[in-house]
C-alpha cells in the first residue's frame, strides 16, 4: 500500500502543476510491480499483478476511447492495479471515481452549472436512441473535466488509512 500511496500522490502533484501525469512513473511500475510480486509471492504472483494492470486499466481505456479520460489516468491505474492486485486494485478506482464525481457535482454546484451541465449529460446519454429531431447537440464549451489525479490520491489514502485502523483493531 505504501508503494501505491508514492505513485498515487507524485501523480497528483503532477496532475495538479502540468495537467499531465508522467510515463516516467507509470511505466516502470508495470514492469517493475509484476517482477516484485514475483519475487515476494511465487511466480504465479506475478500474474495476479498483471491481472491487476489489465482489469484496473480497462474501464479507463474504455473512457479514453471515448474522450472521457486521458492516457495518463489509463496508465495510474492500471499501475495502481499492478502494485496491489485485481481486488484492491478495482476498489481503488471504484472510490477514486466516488470521489471524482463528489468533487464534480460540488464544483459545477458552486459555479452555479450544476443543473446545466446534468442537462447537458442527460441530452448526452439518450441522443443516440433518441429520434433525431429530438436530439440536441451539446457544444464543447459546455462540456466539463475533472482531473482524477488527486481524487485518486486521495481515494488510496482512504482506503490506506482504512486498513490501518482495521489493523490496528482486528
Amino acid at each position: 500500500m505504501g508503494a501505491a500511496l508514492v505513485v498515487a500522490w507524485i501523480a497528483a502533484l503532477s496532475d495538479v502543476r502540468t495537467r499531465t501525469i508522467p510515463n516516467w512513473l507509470t511505466l516502470p511500475v508495470l514492469v517493475i510491480a509484476p517482477l516484485g510480486w514475483g519475487l515476494a509471492m511465487s511466480p504465479l504472483a506475478i500474474l495476479e499483478s498483471v491481472a491487476g494492470a489489465f482489469l484496473c486499466g480497462l474501464v479507463p481505456y474504455v473512457l479514453f476511447r471515448a474522450s472521457g479520460a486521458g492516457g495518463g489516468d489509463v496508465k495510474l491505474f492500471a499501475a495502481l492495479g499492478a502494485i496491489v492486485g485485481p481486488s484492491r486494485g478495482l476498489e481503488m478506482e471504484l472510490v477514486g471515481f466516488l470521489v471524482a464525481g463528489f468533487y464534480a457535482l460540488a464544483r459545477l454546484a458552486w459555479d452555479g452549472r450544476l443543473l446545466v451541465t446534468l442537462g447537458n449529460t442527460f441530452y448526452i446519454s439518450l441522443n443516440p436512441i433518441l429520434p433525431v429531431r429530438y436530439r440536441r447537440q451539446v457544444s464543447p464549451e459546455l462540456m466539463s473535466q475533472v482531473r482524477l489525479g488527486l481524487p485518486v490520491a486521495l481515494a488510496v489514502s482512504l482506503l490506506a488509512a482504512r486498513d490501518y485502523v482495521l489493523q490496528q483493531v482486528g
